[in-house]
């Protein structure tokens, strides 16, 4: 019997490795279908469901996710922080704007993604706004800005 949407859901924070990753490879299958509730999970408490989450949609693909990928960049948990700007990463140009108003977030990790993430997205309109970031008050973030103003100039 197949599995619901909901129920694969739930298999992402399984103790065992085998489970997560049928449930990411059986979310992936569903596709479109799969968007709205996985969406939904990066918003659950647990880690592991909002990781497999932005897995997922790293893989579908579908821009709907941006918004809630763009929030869950302040997620507590590092982790999860990380597999939501590498899913960013996937968006392509849509995701360079709402990632770039991040950069104005009073929440030094989440300035700092945002760096990391339109590095990775070679987004030159950010080019001015990761300059400023340079004199940041976190050198987290003063590190992310430079890192991303040179994968930018020399990507």
């Amino acid at each position: 019997m197949e599995k619901s949407i909901d129920e694969l859901i739930l298999d992402l924070k399984d103790e065992d490795d085998f489970v997560r990753e049928e449930a990411i490879g059986s979310l992936e299958l569903k596709g479109e279908e799969a968007v709205c509730p996985l969406i939904e999970a990066l918003g659950q408490r647990n880690k592991d469901i909002k990781i497999g989450a932005a897995q997922v949609l790293a893989a579908i693909g579908d821009k709907r996710a941006i918004p809630a990928l763009v929030a869950t960049l302040g997620d507590r948990n590092k982790l999860v922080r990380r597999e939501a700007s590498t899913a960013l990463t996937t968006m392509g140009d849509e995701a360079i704007e709402p990632v770039i108003a991040e950069l104005d977030n009073p929440k030094w990790r989440v300035r700092g993604a945002a760096c990391w993430v339109l590095g990775a997205l070679d987004a030159k309109e950010a080019l001015p706004k990761l300059e400023e970031l340079l004199n940041d008050e976190s050198s987290f973030v003063q590190y992310g800005a430079k890192d991303a103003i040179n994968r930018i100039n020399n990507g």
